[in-house]
């Protein structure tokens, strides 16, 4: 499962500084952080209704949109991969309550 992501990551960074014309990702890189970011928040709200309207290939689909953005995100603020992977492994097996709690304020 991994795989794919990895190698996701690997096509997004080698697509970033690619001709805008000849590719969404560095045409999406090309008009910055803050589209990027809204690209992921559109995403998000279609997977949102796609699981509450939506047949579960919908969902599926919207879920796939929202990962494919959040990589885009992620490798324009240079954040591997790597580094959300080791923080879901450092909350593995803690309750998702106790580890709220245990963050420290903005």
């Amino acid at each position: 499962m991994t795989d794919t992501l990895a190698r996701l990551e690997q096509t997004i960074a080698a697509r970033r500084g690619a001709d805008p014309a000849s590719s969404y990702v560095a045409k999406l890189t090309a008009r910055g952080v803050g589209k990027i970011a809204q690209k992921v928040g559109e995403e998000a709200t279609e997977t949102v209704i796609a699981a509450l309207s939506g047949e579960a290939h919908d969902l599926v689909g919207e879920a796939a949109d929202l990962l494919f953005h959040l990589m885009v995100l992620l490798g324009a603020k240079d954040v591997p991969l790597a580094a959300v992977m080791a923080e879901l492994d450092r909350r593995e097996g803690l309750s998702g309550l106790a580890e709220k709690a245990a963050r420290k304020p903005d």
